[in-house]
């Protein structure tokens, strides 16, 4: 795809390939945005709100916003498939907005709790919509190369968050640093109206109960959705760990607070390389067979973890840790994209919904386990460690489940869904998922 022409009569819009991946990449990268900036800042915050040195409250944040993150894009699935991806998206773009302006305004930490609630609410839109949209515009492994562009500028927002969280919030404080992600917001919102429209009007559907309550069985029937979308989600569960311990792991076991942006944004860098490989190497072995392959490495990488850590009673020296934790993460920048397009290439009728129940189960699900795994956090990174290794078996399990044990075969395209759909083709598709078309 050399240019992207927008659907609107009367004001025809071409992107180039790059502007377009770009501009997805920078509208999912605002969910990071509202996470990694504010990591460094947990002190300046517990001291603001009252709260004791070293609490775990403030984890809270994390754990309210990727709630809000998961509930939020089950109304975006359907209003996507319905009026379409662009207002679906601004309307996320807006509460996103709402909720960094109540965030900063928050006096006590039960109101902060909400307003990060009410964000990742938004923040929901943008990351429900982006996926529609590749899915429309793509198919197979140039979804996934697509896929890994856009998480390559995705995973750069941790390199970079945290030591601007840092150096920013330091001079003005946390609560213009929320403002910050409010400006961003609104700028994101006006460059993507150079965005085109990728659903066709005669491809949206009702927007009733029961056409919906379709297609999510739609979507829940398939195996390889399903069993994709469960793995995705126990993976998030050791990855959202990491990230709302990573300044506790850092500042009380390794008792390195001040090089907490640096480091958290060097194992960040390494993700981003390994994404930006990731399309390259899907040309070469196909996208099962590399998800499948690193799947494995990593099982091996976590196992290797947790060796070093039972071995040094919890508390490694750090530089080891920072060697066996780089393949760890690097397994997790690679399986998320590649996983997501699996797991989306069988519903391209239902891109919207489909999005929204990957999406919820996996942000939700993992936003629990996350939690569930902070609450084991005993001053050393001996449960970080465990949790890394029994979520990658778990994984594992459910994807041989949903390939009935026969791993690292060929990518094909799915015989009921041609990489171009016409309109009478969709609607037959439609027709065919039992997901009444309109």
């Amino acid at each position: 795809m050399t240019t992207t022409t927008a659907a609107r009569p009367g004001r025809p819009t071409q992107l180039g390939r790059v502007e377009f991946t770009t501009l997805l990449a920078m509208a999912i990268a605002l969910t990071a945005l509202g996470i990694d900036l504010m990591l460094p800042l947990f002190p300046a915050m517990r001291s603001d709100l009252g709260l004791p040195e070293g609490s775990t409250a403030v984890g809270g944040l994390v754990t309210t916003y990727f709630l809000g993150l998961a509930i939020g894009q089950l109304l975006y699935g359907p209003l996507a498939d319905r009026f379409g991806r662009k207002p679906a998206l601004y309307l996320g773009f807006g509460i996103y907005g709402v909720g960094a302006l109540a965030a900063a305004l928050s006096p006590t930490l039960s109101w902060l709790l909400v307003a990060r609630f009410v964000w990742g609410f938004g923040a929901a839109g943008p990351r429900v919509i982006t996926l529609a949209i590749v899915r429309d515009t793509f198919d197979g492994e140039r979804m996934s190369r697509a896929m890994s562009s856009i998480m390559a500028v995705f995973i750069l927002v941790p390199v970079v968050a945290p030591s601007l969280g840092a150096l920013v919030g330091g001079l003005i404080g946390w609560r213009w640093l929320f403002g910050f992600c409010l400006l961003a917001s609104i700028a994101v919102t006006l460059w993507s109206r150079r965005l085109p429209e990728t659903l066709a009007p005669e491809h949206r559907l009702e927007l009733r109960f029961g056409r919906i309550a379709r297609a999510a069985r739609f979507v829940t029937g398939n195996r390889t959705t399903v069993g994709y979308a469960l793995a995705l989600t126990v993976l998030y569960g050791s990855f959202i760990s990491w990230l709302g311990s990573a300044e506790l792991v850092f500042s009380e076991v390794f008792d390195r607070a001040e090089l907490f942006p640096v480091l958290f944004g060097g194992l960040a860098a390494v993700m981003g390389i390994a994404v930006f490989t990731n399309g390259r190497i899907v040309e070469r072995i196909g996208l099962r067979r590399l998800g499948h392959g690193v799947l494995v490495a990593y099982l091996l990488a976590a196992s290797l973890l947790v060796v070093l850590v039972v071995g040094t009673g919890g508390r490694p020296p750090m530089w080891a840790f920072l060697l066996a934790m780089a393949p760890v993460l690097c397994s997790h920048a690679l399986l998320i994209p590649n996983f997501n397009t699996i797991a989306m290439e069988p519903m391209k009728a239902v891109a919207g919904t489909a999005s929204a129940f990957i999406g919820a189960v996996q942000i939700a699900g993992g936003a629990l386990l996350g939690a569930l795994l902070d609450r084991t956090f005993d001053g050393t990174v001996l449960p970080l460690s465990l949790g890394f290794l029994g979520m990658a078996v778990v994984a594992a399990g459910l994807i041989v489940w949903a390939e009935r044990g026969r791993l690292f075969r060929p990518m094909t395209p799915p015989v009921n869904e041609p990489p171009l759909v016409s309109s009478s083709a969709a609607r037959s598709q439609v027709a065919r998922s039992g997901v009444a078309a309109p």
